[in-house]
C-alpha cells in the first residue's frame, strides 16, 4: 500500500475529508453535554491519528526537506537591475570559492610536510616500544620533566578535594642494572592495545577475542596517497599475529572528494581497507553457530556449522560503502555507519597516533573527559528552564538523570573537518 493509501486508510475518508462525527439520535440523562462529539474534537482526533502515522510523518518530512534551500520568492520580486546585481555577487562568491579550495589544498600540503618532520620521532618511538633500543639520558630527563608537570596538575586537582593532604614526593624510576635489563620484558608489551583501549570510542570496538591478536600490534602510522587527497592508516603486527592472519600489516585509506565542500573543507568520499587473510578457524569477525538438523525421511541427524558475523575491531578494515544512485536497497542507518567509520579514522589520525603515550598512560582520558564535560548541556541550562528540566529528568525512582559523556568530536586544526561533513554531499 502506498503512502497516500496508508494515510487514507488510517483516518480520512476516500474523498480526503475527515468523516463527519456521528450524532446520537437520542440523549439520555447519563450523557454529559461536554462528552458529545463535535466537529472540533473529531478534527483534533483526526490530526492526532495523522501525526502518529509513520507514513504521514515521512511524507511531511520529505516535503519539508525538499523546501530547504529553495527561494522564498523574495528575489523574484526585486527589480531587474537589483536582481542583476545579486547575480554579480554570485560571481564574486564563485571566485571566493576558488580561493577557499586553493587554501584548503595548501593546508593539506602543509600537513603532509609536517608529517615528514614527525616521522623520525615516530620511528624512534617504535624502536623503544619494540625494545630495539633503550631511551637516552636526554629523553629520560625530558620525560621526567613531563612527569613532574603532570604530577603537579594532578596535585592541583586533588587539593581541591582535600586541602589538608600533604603533597606527595616525586619519585622516578631509577636507572636499571644490567641484570634488571636482561630479565625485564622486551620493549613495552601491549603498548598499542593499551592505548587503543584507553580511547573512549575505540574501546567499545575491541572484544576479548580481538585482544589476543591486537597484543601483537607494534605500530600504527600515517601516510598519504600520492594520487588523490586522503590519508592511510597502517597497522603493523609482530610474528605472533600470524596465528590469526597471514598479513604483516593492515591498511585503511580514507579518500576525500576532488572538490571541496560548501564551507571550503575536504569532504569524505569513501574508504578502502585491506582484505584480511585469516587463518582457518581464526576469523575474529565471525562466530560459528552449530545446529543439529534431522532428516524427516531417514530420521538421521547431522551437525551443521554456519559462520555468523560478530562484533570485532577488525571489521574496521571492511568499511561501509556509500550508496550509489543505482542502489535500490539502502540501509536506513548508512549515514550513521559512514560517519562513525570516518570518525574512528579521524581520531586515530589526529589523536591516537600523535599522542600515543598519553593514551597508553591514560593522561589523554583526562583531557577527553574534560572536553566531553564542557560539551555537555547539563551545566549550562538556562535559569528559566531549570525547574522544567529537573522535572523532566527525574525518573520514577526520584533519581535525576544525566547524559552520558559525548564521544570525542572529529574537528581538527588541520582539516577543520566537521563530523557532519563525512556524510555524502
Amino acid at each position: 500500500m502506498s503512502n497516500a493509501q496508508a494515510i487514507t486508510g488510517n483516518s480520512l475518508s476516500p474523498g480526503g475529508i475527515a468523516p463527519r462525527p456521528q450524532v446520537p439520535s437520542t440523549l439520555s440523562e447519563e450523557t454529559e453535554e461536554d462528552e458529545l462529539p463535535t466537529i472540533s474534537t473529531a478534527g483534533a482526533q483526526g490530526l492526532a491519528g495523522l501525526a502518529s502515522n509513520p507514513a504521514f510523518a515521512s511524507l511531511i518530512q520529505n516535503r519539508l526537506t525538499s523546501l530547504v534551500g529553495r527561494s522564498s520568492g523574495y528575489i523574484e520580486t526585486l527589480d531587474g537591475p537589483v536582481r542583476r546585481r545579486v547575480t554579480g555577487l554570485k560571481g564574486v562568491q564563485a571566485e571566493h570559492t576558488k580561493i577557499e579550495a586553493e587554501f584548503q589544498k595548501d593546508i593539506f600540503e602543509l600537513e603532509k610536510k609536517y608529517a615528514e618532520k614527525y616521522r623520525p620521532l615516530y620511528e624512534r618511538r617504535r624502536a623503544l616500544i619494540e625494545g630495539k633500543d633503550e631511551p637516552s639520558a636526554t629523553e629520560i630527563t625530558q620525560g621526567e620533566k613531563e612527569e613532574d608537570e603532570s604530577d603537579d596538575e594532578d596535585e592541583d586537582l586533588d587539593s581541591e578535594d582535600d586541602d589538608d593532604e600533604a603533597p606527595k614526593p616525586k619519585v622516578h624510576a631509577p636507572a636499571p642494572t644490567a641484570e634488571e635489563l636482561a630479565s625485564a620484558p622486551k620493549g613495552i608489551p601491549e603498548f598499542w592495545l593499551t592505548a587503543l583501549k584507553n580511547h573512549l570510542g575505540l574501546s567499545d570496538l575491541i572484544t576479548e577475542r580481538d585482544e589476543e591478536a591486537l597484543k601483537y600490534l607494534v605500530d600504527i602510522r600515517l601516510e598519504y596517497p600520492a594520487d588523490k587527497p586522503g590519508f592511510t592508516l597502517i597497522f603493523e603486527f609482530a610474528e605472533g599475529a600470524k596465528a590469526f592472519f597471514a598479513n604483516t600489516k593492515l591498511e585503511k585509506t580514507y579518500y576525500y572528494q576532488d572538490q571541496v565542500g560548501y564551507e571550503g573543507d575536504f569532504v569524505y568520499d569513501h574508504a578502502v581497507g585491506t582484505k584480511i587473510d585469516w587463518v582457518e578457524g581464526k576469523d575474529l569477525t565471525v562466530r560459528i553457530e552449530t545446529k543439529k538438523q534431522r532428516n524427516k525421511n531417514t530420521n538421521q541427524t547431522r551437525i551443521v556449522k554456519k559462520a555468523v558475523p560478530t562484533d570485532s575491531f577488525f571489521s574496521f578494515f571492511s568499511p561501509p560503502s556509500p550508496p550509489s544512485d543505482d542502489d535500490s536497497d539502502i540501509d536506513d542507518d548508512i549515514d550513521e555507519k559512514l560517519e562513525l567509520d570516518y570518525q574512528i579514522g579521524e581520531d586515530l589520525k589526529e589523536r591516537v597516533i600523535p599522542r600515543a603515550i598519553d593514551f597508553f598512560t591514560g593522561k589523554a582520558l583526562r583531557y577527553e573527559q574534560q572536553n566531553a564535560d564542557f560539551d555537555s548541556d547539563d551545566e549550562f541550562d538556562d535559569d528559566e528552564d531549570e525547574d522544567d528540566d529537573d522535572s523532566d529528568d527525574d525518573d520514577a525512582s526520584g533519581r535525576v538523570g544525566r547524559k552520558a559523556p559525548a564521544p570525542p568530536s572529529g574537528n581538527t586544526p588541520a582539516s577543520h573537518q566537521d563530523p557532519q561533513e563525512c556524510k555524502q554531499q
